[in-house]
């Protein structure tokens, strides 16, 4: 299978997409959450690699529904995968249930006045596929908290129309130990005492590593589908998706002394070799990823070597420092590897002072797109 969104000689760089490991990573978190279901969040583009290829990678191996964030996001959605079950967490905007119904798309409901709007519309005969009330066990973000939501229960205002999920987020999945994963458990579970739903759903990606294994019904990885590590600390579970690899556009001298970027913020020391990467923060590689002389930032991985950067990232271009590797093996033309087997997407985000999260969905447009695997 291949795709691309920049022909490859007019972009700076190229992502290869394993659709193979997105489905192989898929297929060992359903397994470990049998005989619960085992959803995919694609929200985000797909966390950046592509709603349109992500999406039927997933429904060829078994997944059946999916989380998106937005609206638009559901209707590509559907335009792939007719069948697909899909709910839009950021819930139901104002007069938009028309579009719910007309698609087959569920809303993922928060607030009373999501609520009062949806119970109306299907009142009043608007066709009904489903919802999902959220519940906010500790977030404090989005949803119902839950003495709320156990009052509504009692005042019967989920009568009269179909929730097909029950719905809440953890606070801190990937800290085992944090007593708040447990306390939101017990939270969900009271909740669900009161609500009928035909299913439940608490656990993330990190959620599956957790002692209780918290599955409920529904499981709902994102982030670990993708190859991030949903257990930090530890050996990551899951294969790599995404490669990203730049082109060099010039290797240069930099003599000793002299600096190399924006605020001349990186000195050489000594004679070095500079490598100039057509890739840059517009393309995803955030700024936080800079090098100073008193600070490593990223790094790129050329012919076995670790090549540090060298000074700030520029909104169009990284410079390395391939004095380490013998003179003509790195030249103008040659691809090297930012993210990718070599070096994690946790890697990245760590030096770039954030989260995988943020890196994968980050990268940009300007990239020639290719997709590999089944």
């Amino acid at each position: 299978m291949a795709g691309t969104d920049v022909p490859e000689l007019e972009a700076g760089g190229r992502l290869t997409i394993d659709l193979g490991a997105l489905a192989a990573n898929w297929l060992k978190l359903a397994s470990m959450a049998a005989p619960a279901e085992c959803a995919g969040v694609i929200k985000a583009n797909a966390y950046g690699i592509g709603i349109e290829q992500a999406a039927p990678a997933l429904w060829k191996v078994g997944c059946r529904t999916f989380f998106v964030a937005v609206l638009s996001e559901a209707r590509r959605v559907r335009a792939v995968l007719p069948d697909a079950v899909v709910y839009v967490l950021n819930g139901l905007p104002p007069g938009a249930a028309p579009i719910y119904a007309d698609q087959r798309l569920r809303p993922v409901l928060g607030s009373n006045e999501e609520i009062a709007e949806w119970k109306a519309f299907v009142a009043q005969g608007g066709a009904d596929h489903g919802c999902a009330i959220h519940v906010d066990t500790g977030l404090n973000r989005l949803g119902l908290r839950t003495e709320e939501a156990i009052d509504l229960a009692r005042n019967k205002a989920f009568d009269g129309y179909r929730i097909s999920l029950l719905i809440s987020h953890f606070v801190s999945a990937e800290e085992p130990e944090n007593a708040i994963n447990e306390k939101q458990i017990e939270s969900f579970l009271a909740v669900q005492n009161q609500i009928q739903a035909s299913h439940t759903s608490l656990s993330n990606s990190s959620g599956f590593f957790l002692g209780a294994r918290p599955y409920m019904s529904l499981a709902r990885p994102g982030f670990a589908l993708y190859g991030g590590n949903p257990t930090p600390g530890q050996s990551n579970p899951m294969q790599p998706v995404v490669m990203l690899e730049a082109r060099v556009i010039q290797v240069r001298e930099v003599p000793p002394d002299e600096t190399v970027g924006y605020n001349a913020q990186w000195t050489a020391k000594g004679r070095r070799r500079i490598a100039v990467l057509s890739v840059g923060y517009a393309d995803g590689l955030t700024r936080q990823l800079s090098a100073t002389d008193t600070r490593a930032g990223g790094y790129a991985f050329i012919d076995g070597v670790a090549c540090p950067f060298a000074g700030r990232v520029s909104m169009d271009l990284i410079t390395v420092d391939v004095t380490d590797l013998p003179v003509g093996r790195v030249k103008r033309g040659d691809y090297v590897e930012l993210l990718g087997p070599n070096i994690s997407v946790d890697d990245v985000a760590e030096r770039g002072n954030t989260n995988g999260y943020e890196i994968l969905t980050s990268l940009g447009r300007r990239y020639s797109r290719r997709f590999v695997g089944p």
